[in-house]
Parts: C-alpha cells; structure tokens; sequence
C-alpha cells in the first residue's frame, strides 16, 4: 500500500482542526498524541515504523497547536510502557515525573523520534492527564486524557489507513436538575 505524505499532513490538520473546536482548549492545556505510523501505511502495528511518516504528522500537529500555547504529549509504544515525550518546561510546570529513555524506531517509535527532533527540549515522563487526545491508529491514549474523557466525532475517521479516535475531556457532573443538597428521608419525590 502507499501513502501520500501530503495527504497525511491534511487529514492529520482537518482532523486536529475539528478536535480543537469541540474540545474548546485553552492556552497551557495539553494534546496527547498516540501514533502508528505501521497503521497509517496499513501494516500490523508496531511491525513497519516510518520516520518520515512520523515527522509530517508530528510537525504538522506542533505547527498548528504551538501558536494556540497547547502543549503536546506524544505516547510510545508499550515498550516504553507507554511514556510520553513532552517539552521539560511543561513536566516541571505539572510536576510531572521525568524518566530516563530515549526512543528508538521499535520502541516508542517514530512519533516520538519526531518529538524529540521538533521540540526544544524534550524530555519522557510517565504519565500525564491531557484535556484532549488524537490517537491514530488504535495506540489505546484514554489513559493519558483526563477523566471524564467524551468522544470527539470528526469527518476524518482514517489518517492514511490508521483509524483514528478523538478525545476531549469534561468536568465531572455532581448534581443536576434531580440532584439534591438537603436529606430529608420523607420526600418520596
């Protein structure tokens, strides 16, 4: 199977775009990215990385949620237990825990590879709690996104031939209109 780049790079920004209206970020928030480039060419994942698939999408996810002031988290693969690379700025910020790995093509893989080419000063930490996720290609990223997570529906269902999935996050719900705040044991209501 072959896969145009810049196709890639456009169902990867239509995709991001229409996240970002649902999600409703705001600056300093975060994105988690799960990424398979083997699944984006159509191939098993983990089995067939592309470099040069991971930089187009990477890049073109930093260059269109950088000048927002959203952070971005890309997972790795299970091999890294599912680490994530995040700017040190932003692990310092959320206190998050910095751990020492470097990615390589199989593990963490070639996302990750492209984080660590476009960031400033990237660093792996082991988990985080994103107020929204991309994940492309089945990579399992609900564990990094804040509860309640809510499924985000775009037009953009596949990039390349990975099946993608959109997440954005809410508050808790506590109450509500059958909510009460008094105890009264006769009310039958």
């Amino acid at each position: 199977m072959t896969t145009d780049i810049n196709t890639i790079k456009q169902q990867t920004k239509r995709g991001l775009s229409e996240l970002l209206k649902q999600a409703n970020l705001s600056q300093g928030d975060v994105l988690a990215v799960g990424l398979s480039t083997s699944e984006v060419q159509g191939k098993e994942i983990g089995k067939f990385p592309s470099i040069e698939i991971g930089r187009a999408i990477i890049k073109t996810i930093i260059e269109t949620i950088k000048p927002l002031g959203i952070h971005l988290a890309v997972q790795g693969c299970q091999h890294l237990n599912r680490a994530l690379v995040v700017e040190r700025s932003l692990a310092k910020e959320r206190g998050l825990e910095i751990v020492m790995v470097y990615p390589q093509v199989h593990a963490g893989g070639a996302g990750q590879i492209a984080a660590f080419e476009n960031m400033d000063d990237p660093v792996e930490v082991e988990h985080i709690q994103a107020e929204a996720g991309m994940d492309i290609g089945d990579t399992s990223i609900g564990m990094q996104v804040k509860f309640v997570q809510v499924p985000a529906r775009t037009s953009v269902t596949e990039i390349g031939h990975a099946h993608t999935t959109y997440l954005r996050s809410r508050p808790k719900y506590i109450g509500g209109p059958r909510a009460k705040y008094e105890w009264d044991p006769f009310d039958e209501k």
